[in-house]
Protein backbone atom coordinates (compact mmCIF):
# COMPACT_ATOMS: atom_id res chain seq x y z
CA UNK A 1 0.00 0.00 0.00
CA UNK A 2 1.34 3.42 -0.99
CA UNK A 3 1.69 5.77 1.97
CA UNK A 4 -0.03 9.12 1.72
CA UNK A 5 1.38 12.50 2.72
CA UNK A 6 -0.36 14.08 5.70
CA UNK A 7 -1.48 17.66 5.07
CA UNK A 8 -3.47 19.99 7.30
CA UNK A 9 -5.97 22.64 6.26
CA UNK A 10 -6.36 25.58 8.64
CA UNK A 11 -9.64 27.32 7.87
CA UNK A 12 -11.45 24.31 6.50
CA UNK A 13 -14.82 26.10 6.28
CA UNK A 14 -13.57 29.25 4.52
CA UNK A 15 -14.26 29.75 0.82
CA UNK A 16 -10.68 28.83 -0.07
CA UNK A 17 -10.69 25.99 2.44
CA UNK A 18 -13.74 24.41 0.83
CA UNK A 19 -12.10 24.73 -2.59
CA UNK A 20 -8.95 22.97 -1.38
CA UNK A 21 -11.08 20.24 0.19
CA UNK A 22 -12.86 19.67 -3.11
CA UNK A 23 -9.64 19.45 -5.14
CA UNK A 24 -8.03 17.02 -2.70
CA UNK A 25 -11.17 14.86 -2.58
CA UNK A 26 -11.47 14.64 -6.37
CA UNK A 27 -7.95 15.01 -7.73
CA UNK A 28 -5.31 14.40 -5.05
CA UNK A 29 -5.65 10.92 -3.53
CA UNK A 30 -2.00 11.06 -2.49
CA UNK A 31 -2.92 13.33 0.44
CA UNK A 32 -4.23 12.35 3.87
CA UNK A 33 -6.12 15.45 4.97
CA UNK A 34 -6.61 16.92 8.43
CA UNK A 35 -9.15 19.70 8.93
CA UNK A 36 -8.25 22.43 11.43
CA UNK A 37 -10.71 25.01 12.73
CA UNK A 38 -9.91 28.71 12.48
CA UNK A 39 -11.64 31.95 13.34
CA UNK A 40 -15.28 31.25 14.27
CA UNK A 41 -15.21 27.59 13.23
CA UNK A 42 -15.98 25.05 15.95
CA UNK A 43 -13.45 22.30 16.78
CA UNK A 44 -15.02 18.88 17.11
CA UNK A 45 -17.49 19.44 14.29
CA UNK A 46 -18.15 16.47 12.01
CA UNK A 47 -18.08 17.25 8.29
CA UNK A 48 -17.50 15.51 4.97
CA UNK A 49 -14.80 15.72 2.31
CA UNK A 50 -15.95 13.79 -0.72
CA UNK A 51 -17.38 10.51 0.58
CA UNK A 52 -15.37 10.53 3.81
CA UNK A 53 -16.36 11.84 7.24
CA UNK A 54 -13.89 14.18 8.96
CA UNK A 55 -13.63 15.59 12.46
CA UNK A 56 -12.46 19.21 12.58
CA UNK A 57 -9.57 19.62 15.00
CA UNK A 58 -8.56 22.68 17.00
CA UNK A 59 -5.72 25.01 16.04
CA UNK A 60 -3.10 23.59 18.37
CA UNK A 61 0.30 21.93 18.14
CA UNK A 62 -1.10 18.42 18.58
CA UNK A 63 -3.42 18.77 15.58
CA UNK A 64 -0.56 19.95 13.36
CA UNK A 65 2.06 17.45 14.54
CA UNK A 66 3.38 15.07 11.89
CA UNK A 67 2.08 17.01 8.91
CA UNK A 68 4.21 17.49 5.81
CA UNK A 69 2.35 20.57 4.59
CA UNK A 70 -0.13 23.02 6.12
CA UNK A 71 -2.55 25.10 4.06
CA UNK A 72 -3.32 28.48 5.65
CA UNK A 73 -6.81 29.40 4.39
CA UNK A 74 -8.50 30.97 7.42
CA UNK A 75 -7.92 34.48 8.73
CA UNK A 76 -4.55 36.26 8.87
CA UNK A 77 -4.64 35.78 12.64
CA UNK A 78 -5.09 32.00 12.39
CA UNK A 79 -2.32 31.86 9.77
CA UNK A 80 0.15 33.66 12.02
CA UNK A 81 -0.74 31.37 14.92
CA UNK A 82 -0.24 28.28 12.75
CA UNK A 83 3.19 29.54 11.68
CA UNK A 84 4.19 29.84 15.34
CA UNK A 85 2.93 26.34 16.11
CA UNK A 86 4.48 24.63 13.08
CA UNK A 87 7.82 26.42 12.89
CA UNK A 88 10.09 24.71 10.37
CA UNK A 89 8.64 21.21 10.81
CA UNK A 90 6.39 21.38 7.72
CA UNK A 91 5.85 23.30 4.52
CA UNK A 92 3.52 26.27 5.08
CA UNK A 93 1.31 27.32 2.17
CA UNK A 94 -0.27 30.72 2.79
CA UNK A 95 -3.41 31.75 0.89
CA UNK A 96 -4.16 34.65 3.27
CA UNK A 97 -1.03 36.80 2.70
CA UNK A 98 -0.52 36.87 6.48
CA UNK A 99 3.14 35.81 6.22
CA UNK A 100 3.91 37.57 2.94
CA UNK A 101 6.51 39.74 4.70
CA UNK A 102 8.19 36.82 6.48
CA UNK A 103 11.92 36.85 5.60
CA UNK A 104 11.80 33.22 4.44
CA UNK A 105 8.51 33.44 2.50
CA UNK A 106 8.57 32.93 -1.25
CA UNK A 107 5.88 33.78 -3.79
CA UNK A 108 4.57 30.75 -5.68
CA UNK A 109 2.33 30.03 -8.67
CA UNK A 110 3.19 26.60 -10.12
CA UNK A 111 0.71 27.14 -12.95
CA UNK A 112 2.96 29.91 -14.25
CA UNK A 113 6.40 28.67 -13.23
CA UNK A 114 8.50 26.96 -15.89
CA UNK A 115 11.33 25.50 -13.77
CA UNK A 116 11.06 22.04 -12.23
CA UNK A 117 13.49 22.36 -9.34
CA UNK A 118 12.78 20.58 -6.08
CA UNK A 119 12.10 23.37 -3.61
CA UNK A 120 11.56 21.24 -0.50
CA UNK A 121 10.00 22.49 2.77
CA UNK A 122 9.55 26.21 3.27
CA UNK A 123 7.07 29.07 3.61
CA UNK A 124 5.23 29.70 0.36
CA UNK A 125 2.72 32.46 -0.37
CA UNK A 126 0.32 31.70 -3.22
CA UNK A 127 0.23 34.61 -5.65
CA UNK A 128 -2.95 36.66 -6.02
CA UNK A 129 -5.32 34.92 -8.48
CA UNK A 130 -5.53 38.01 -10.69
CA UNK A 131 -1.73 38.09 -10.93
CA UNK A 132 -1.64 34.38 -11.81
CA UNK A 133 -4.28 34.83 -14.52
CA UNK A 134 -2.55 37.81 -16.08
CA UNK A 135 0.88 36.17 -15.90
CA UNK A 136 -0.46 33.12 -17.75
CA UNK A 137 -1.94 35.35 -20.43
CA UNK A 138 0.94 37.81 -20.89
CA UNK A 139 3.77 35.28 -20.75
CA UNK A 140 2.05 33.10 -23.34
CA UNK A 141 1.56 36.08 -25.64
CA UNK A 142 5.12 37.31 -25.18
CA UNK A 143 6.55 33.90 -26.08
CA UNK A 144 5.08 34.13 -29.58
CA UNK A 145 4.35 37.80 -30.25
CA UNK A 146 6.51 40.40 -28.44
CA UNK A 147 4.42 42.95 -26.53
CA UNK A 148 5.09 46.66 -26.77
CA UNK A 149 2.77 47.68 -23.91
CA UNK A 150 -0.55 46.72 -22.36
CA UNK A 151 -3.36 48.07 -20.18
CA UNK A 152 -5.64 45.86 -18.08
CA UNK A 153 -8.90 46.72 -16.31
CA UNK A 154 -9.53 44.22 -13.50
CA UNK A 155 -13.06 43.50 -12.23
CA UNK A 156 -12.94 41.93 -8.76
CA UNK A 157 -15.64 39.70 -7.21
CA UNK A 158 -17.07 40.00 -3.71
CA UNK A 159 -15.57 36.60 -2.81
CA UNK A 160 -12.18 38.31 -2.85
CA UNK A 161 -13.25 39.52 0.62
CA UNK A 162 -14.21 36.05 1.79
CA UNK A 163 -17.58 34.91 3.08
CA UNK A 164 -18.18 38.32 4.68
CA UNK A 165 -17.94 39.99 1.26
CA UNK A 166 -20.40 37.54 -0.27
CA UNK A 167 -22.89 37.99 2.55
CA UNK A 168 -22.69 41.77 2.39
CA UNK A 169 -23.31 41.84 -1.37
CA UNK A 170 -26.22 39.40 -0.97
CA UNK A 171 -27.83 41.43 1.82
CA UNK A 172 -27.27 44.72 0.00
CA UNK A 173 -28.98 43.33 -3.11
CA UNK A 174 -31.97 42.05 -1.12
CA UNK A 175 -32.25 45.22 0.96
CA UNK A 176 -32.10 47.48 -2.08
CA UNK A 177 -35.05 45.65 -3.63
CA UNK A 178 -37.03 45.99 -0.40
CA UNK A 179 -35.96 49.62 0.28
CA UNK A 180 -34.09 48.79 3.51
CA UNK A 181 -30.81 50.18 4.82
CA UNK A 182 -27.61 48.62 3.48
CA UNK A 183 -24.98 46.74 5.48
CA UNK A 184 -21.54 48.27 4.78
CA UNK A 185 -19.12 46.55 7.16
CA UNK A 186 -16.89 45.18 4.37
CA UNK A 187 -17.11 47.72 1.53
CA UNK A 188 -18.44 50.80 3.39
CA UNK A 189 -20.27 51.68 0.15
CA UNK A 190 -23.13 50.42 -1.98
CA UNK A 191 -21.82 47.55 -4.10
CA UNK A 192 -25.17 46.02 -5.02
CA UNK A 193 -26.15 47.11 -8.58
CA UNK A 194 -23.02 49.27 -8.60
CA UNK A 195 -19.33 49.44 -9.52
CA UNK A 196 -16.74 50.80 -7.09
CA UNK A 197 -13.47 52.50 -8.00
CA UNK A 198 -12.68 52.57 -4.28
CA UNK A 199 -14.29 51.50 -1.02
CA UNK A 200 -15.64 53.84 1.63
CA UNK A 201 -13.27 55.40 4.14
CA UNK A 202 -14.38 53.01 6.92
CA UNK A 203 -13.77 49.80 4.94
CA UNK A 204 -11.38 47.56 6.92
CA UNK A 205 -9.30 46.73 3.82
CA UNK A 206 -9.05 49.35 1.02
CA UNK A 207 -9.43 48.29 -2.59
CA UNK A 208 -6.05 49.87 -3.32
CA UNK A 209 -4.37 47.25 -1.13
CA UNK A 210 -5.47 44.46 -3.45
CA UNK A 211 -4.49 46.46 -6.53
CA UNK A 212 -0.98 46.99 -5.17
CA UNK A 213 -0.66 43.31 -4.23
CA UNK A 214 -1.63 42.27 -7.77
CA UNK A 215 0.92 44.71 -9.13
CA UNK A 216 3.70 43.32 -6.92
CA UNK A 217 2.86 39.68 -7.52
CA UNK A 218 2.46 40.11 -11.28
CA UNK A 219 5.83 41.86 -11.53
CA UNK A 220 7.44 38.89 -9.75
CA UNK A 221 5.69 36.29 -11.90
CA UNK A 222 6.56 38.05 -15.16
CA UNK A 223 10.20 38.16 -14.08
CA UNK A 224 10.28 34.37 -13.69
CA UNK A 225 11.34 33.92 -17.32
CA UNK A 226 14.84 34.82 -16.20
CA UNK A 227 16.03 35.45 -19.76
CA UNK A 228 15.61 39.20 -19.82
CA UNK A 229 12.84 38.91 -22.39
CA UNK A 230 9.80 38.64 -20.12
CA UNK A 231 6.56 40.42 -20.92
CA UNK A 232 6.56 44.10 -19.92
CA UNK A 233 4.44 45.05 -16.92
CA UNK A 234 0.97 46.27 -17.89
CA UNK A 235 -0.76 49.33 -16.52
CA UNK A 236 -3.42 48.06 -14.10
CA UNK A 237 -6.69 49.47 -12.75
CA UNK A 238 -8.94 47.55 -10.39
CA UNK A 239 -12.69 47.96 -10.01
CA UNK A 240 -14.95 46.19 -7.49
CA UNK A 241 -17.79 44.56 -9.42
CA UNK A 242 -21.19 43.49 -7.98
CA UNK A 243 -20.56 39.78 -8.71
CA UNK A 244 -20.12 36.97 -6.22
CA UNK A 245 -17.35 34.86 -7.76
CA UNK A 246 -14.82 35.09 -10.57
CA UNK A 247 -12.38 37.68 -11.90
CA UNK A 248 -12.94 39.34 -15.27
CA UNK A 249 -10.31 41.30 -17.20
CA UNK A 250 -10.50 43.66 -20.16
CA UNK A 251 -6.99 43.79 -21.63
CA UNK A 252 -5.59 46.04 -24.35
CA UNK A 253 -2.30 44.81 -25.79
CA UNK A 254 -0.10 46.56 -28.34
CA UNK A 255 2.40 44.35 -30.16
CA UNK A 256 5.65 45.12 -31.90
CA UNK A 257 3.86 43.64 -34.90
CA UNK A 258 0.21 42.61 -34.64
CA UNK A 259 -0.12 39.00 -35.92
CA UNK A 260 -3.91 39.17 -36.28
CA UNK A 261 -6.77 37.62 -34.33
CA UNK A 262 -6.56 34.08 -35.76
CA UNK A 263 -2.85 33.78 -35.05
CA UNK A 264 -3.36 35.13 -31.53
CA UNK A 265 -6.09 32.56 -30.85
CA UNK A 266 -3.83 29.75 -32.04
CA UNK A 267 -0.85 30.94 -30.00
CA UNK A 268 -2.80 31.32 -26.76
CA UNK A 269 -4.60 27.96 -26.85
CA UNK A 270 -2.45 25.68 -24.71
CA UNK A 271 -2.22 24.12 -21.28
CA UNK A 272 -4.25 26.06 -18.73
CA UNK A 273 -5.65 28.55 -21.26
CA UNK A 274 -9.01 27.90 -22.93
CA UNK A 275 -9.49 30.11 -25.98
CA UNK A 276 -12.97 30.71 -27.32
CA UNK A 277 -12.77 31.78 -30.94
CA UNK A 278 -14.96 34.22 -32.82
CA UNK A 279 -17.46 31.45 -33.65
CA UNK A 280 -18.13 30.85 -29.93
CA UNK A 281 -19.68 32.91 -27.16
CA UNK A 282 -17.10 34.87 -25.14
CA UNK A 283 -16.22 33.28 -21.78
CA UNK A 284 -18.10 34.31 -18.65
CA UNK A 285 -17.39 33.99 -14.95
CA UNK A 286 -20.50 31.81 -14.63
CA UNK A 287 -19.20 29.41 -17.26
CA UNK A 288 -15.72 29.39 -15.72
CA UNK A 289 -16.96 28.49 -12.22
CA UNK A 290 -15.11 25.48 -10.76
CA UNK A 291 -12.76 25.43 -13.75
CA UNK A 292 -8.99 25.69 -13.48
CA UNK A 293 -6.77 28.00 -15.50
CA UNK A 294 -8.23 30.90 -17.47
CA UNK A 295 -10.56 31.40 -20.43
CA UNK A 296 -10.00 34.01 -23.14
CA UNK A 297 -12.30 35.26 -25.87
CA UNK A 298 -13.76 38.27 -27.68
CA UNK A 299 -10.34 38.99 -29.22
CA UNK A 300 -10.79 42.02 -31.43
CA UNK A 301 -8.44 44.38 -33.26
CA UNK A 302 -8.29 47.95 -31.99
CA UNK A 303 -9.99 50.13 -34.58
CA UNK A 304 -7.69 53.05 -33.73
CA UNK A 305 -4.34 51.25 -33.49
CA UNK A 306 -3.41 48.63 -36.09
CA UNK A 307 -0.79 47.05 -33.80
CA UNK A 308 -3.17 46.50 -30.86
CA UNK A 309 -5.94 44.07 -29.90
CA UNK A 310 -8.54 43.75 -27.14
CA UNK A 311 -8.94 40.58 -25.06
CA UNK A 312 -11.55 39.41 -22.57
CA UNK A 313 -10.34 37.05 -19.82
CA UNK A 314 -12.12 35.29 -16.96
CA UNK A 315 -10.92 33.10 -14.08
CA UNK A 316 -12.42 31.41 -11.03
CA UNK A 317 -10.38 33.16 -8.34
CA UNK A 318 -10.94 30.52 -5.65
CA UNK A 319 -10.18 27.55 -7.91
CA UNK A 320 -7.08 29.25 -9.33
CA UNK A 321 -5.57 29.85 -5.89
CA UNK A 322 -6.53 26.42 -4.57
CA UNK A 323 -5.11 24.47 -7.51
CA UNK A 324 -1.80 26.32 -7.19
CA UNK A 325 -1.74 25.68 -3.44
CA UNK A 326 -2.35 21.94 -3.92
CA UNK A 327 0.39 21.86 -6.57
CA UNK A 328 2.85 23.38 -4.07
CA UNK A 329 1.85 20.75 -1.49
CA UNK A 330 2.52 18.07 -4.08
CA UNK A 331 6.17 19.12 -4.14
CA UNK A 332 6.54 17.99 -0.52
CA UNK A 333 5.88 14.32 -1.40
Amino acid sequence: MVSRATVALVGSESLLGREIRDIIATSAPEFSLRLIAADEETPGKLTRVGDEAFLVGGLEAQSLAGTQAVFLAGSPESSRKAVELVGASATLIDLTYAVEEHPHARLRAPLVETDAQDRGPGIYVIAHPAAIALALFLRRLQAYHPIDRSVVQIFAPASDRGAAGLEELQHQTINLLSFKSLPKAVFDAQLGFNLLARYGDEAPVPLEESELRIDRHLASLLALSGDGEGAPMPSLRMTQAPVFHGYSFSAWVRFDSNPGVEELETSLAAGSIDVRGADLEPPTIVGQANQGGIAIGAILPDRNDREACWFWLVADNLRLMAENAVAVAGETL
